[in-house]
């Protein structure tokens, strides 16, 4: 019996083991199922409530023009209350986009009638949405009409692009300001521009002729230029990573001219010769010669790792279209390449803009804000439907090297290269750049500024990127419209 009911045991284990691995196979393939359709749900739930709006918006959707058939595209506003883009009709009902401000924001709400550009396409979601009345909505349907769409509300105001536009003049480049501590772009000026109300009549002119004035290119955002000496920035900050315990007993004597032991020479601008020059007083002086000797010892790996940190290489947090800035620094590439590196030629190229973003993170104790165009969106009755506020990007550097380069900055102004902010009546933080190109023939005139936040006035501070072509110096040339820029932001900050 008991070795009857020993076989009886194994026989009836071994008749539930296949019953058990099905069991668990069956329970495996329900989880996998529940997990996929769970996975679905939230892609769902995500593409209603975010992927939708691109989607949607997208000027590439040929949906877009049912909703222009039931919607007359909203008008896209400044932030102090101008009208920069509006649809209007003619006696015949037909609609047409103007632009009342002509070329001032030619590149920052862009234009329709040659596809969309510019915050036109950014935009086209909430341009082409309504939020009036639903029954009112439903009446015009009925009748066959047109219901008004949203407004947009830029960040940026008509006062601080107008002093922009007026301080750059007839030269060729780009102002673009931030509010270091929540992102919004203040002003956006690229030039030359267009007039956004005539360019189907002045398409072929545009493109055909002239076609070195890049009439259409974005400069603030799709240029691409040497940095010049406001890379320098970059330089210090590895120098000082790479000599934490000793970068102050840095000393280089300025003759002028610096020399590598090829026998390429770097001059110092207009051959001045500074004298003896720590790290700081040849960062104020923007000291050729220092920083020259400064690349030759930096390590390109590590000097990689640390712009690539700083958005070099590598997408940038902007919705509209922009250059990438490019950086490449090998340890056997030249000692002239890596001496011209460090002072901002060689091979780098940069955007106003990127250089903005980094600006506004020294600004902010190394923290940037993603950067915002749009403040709100409004329906047609004046209700607010959408507000963007305030999101943080990510660290870029850490709060001590924020503050060490601040410091640099500040010095700019007070006894370097950055005087025409000496006598403001704010603290300013700047870096001058003059950027060589055609052989040294022509020069780039670059300036970098930022005001920190101010507590007792309410200010969220602003910082601002200057590049004019073809200038003579960043102090000269740029620094004056970065100061023009800031003191009406300032005026304006303290009524």
């Amino acid at each position: 019996m008991r070795i009857f009911k020993s076989k009886t045991r194994e026989s009836e284990s071994g008749s539930r083991n296949p019953g058990n691995r099905s069991n668990r196979s069956i329970l495996h393939i329900s989880y996998a199922v529940t997990g996929l359709f769970a996975a679905m749900i939230v892609y769902f739930l995500y593409f209603v409530f975010v992927g939708s709006q691109n989607v949607i918006g997208s000027t590439y959707n040929p949906r877009t023009d049912s909703f222009a058939e039931r919607i007359v595209r909203g008008p896209i506003m400044s932030s102090d209350g101008y009208v920069l883009s509006e649809t209007v009709r003619d006696e015949n009902g037909n609609e047409s986009r103007v632009y009342p401000q002509g070329e001032l924001f030619c590149h920052l709400t862009g234009y329709t009638s040659r596809g969309k550009t510019g915050m036109e396409s950014f935009g086209n979601f909430y341009l082409l949405s309504s939020h009036i009345n639903l029954i009112e909505q439903l009446e015009n349907d009925l009748r066959g009409e047109k219901s008004p769409g949203d407004s947009i509300y830029l960040t940026a105001s008509y006062e601080l692009q107008k002093v922009a536009s007026e301080a750059l003049g007839d030269r060729r480049g780009a102002v673009i300001a931030m509010e270091p501590a929540t992102g919004r772009i203040l002003c956006m000026v690229s030039k030359p521009g267009f007039d956004p109300n005539t360019i189907a009549e002045d398409w072929e002119e545009i493109n055909s002729s002239g076609k070195d004035e890049g009439r259409l290119l974005n400069r603030a955002l799709q240029g691409a230029y040497p940095p010049g000496s406001t890379f320098k920035i970059f330089t210090a900050l590895e120098y000082i990573k790479e000599h934490p315990e000793d970068y102050e007993d840095f000393r280089f004597v300025c003759t002028g001219e610096y020399r590598d032991s090829e026998g390429n020479t770097i001059s110092c601008y207009g051959g001045e010769a500074h004298g003896e020059q720590g790290l700081y007083e040849a960062f104020a002086n923007s000291c050729n010669g220092a920083f020259a000797e400064i690349g030759g010892e930096l390590d390109p790996e590590s000097m990689t790792g640390l712009l690539e940190k700083l958005l070099f290489n590598s997408k940038l947090p902007i919705d509209m279209p922009y250059t990438q800035s490019r950086y490449a620094l090998s340890s056997s590439d030249t000692e002239f390449l890596k001496a011209l590196t460090a002072i901002g030629q060689g091979n780098t190229l940069v955007s106003p803009g990127h250089m903005l973003l980094v600006t506004s993170a020294i600004a902010n104790d190394g923290v940037l804000m993603r950067p915002e165009f749009i403040q709100r969106v409004e329906s047609a009755g004046g209700e607010t439907v959408k507000t963007f506020r305030e999101k943080e990007y990510g660290r870029l550097l850490k709060g001590e090297d924020a503050e060490r380069l601040g410091e640099m900055m500040r010095l700019v102004v007070t006894e370097g290269t950055g005087s025409a902010f000496r006598d403001a009546p704010y603290e300013a933080y700047v870096k001058t750049g003059s950027a060589e190109y055609e052989n040294g023939e022509k020069t780039h005139a670059w300036c970098l500024s930022f005001v920190k936040p101010d507590s007792e006035s309410g200010s969220s501070g602003i910082a601002v990127a200057v590049t004019v072509e073809d200038g003579v110096s960043g102090g000269r040339t740029a620094a004056p419209v970065a100061r023009a820029v800031t003191d009406a932001w300032y005026q304006s900050a303290k009524n």
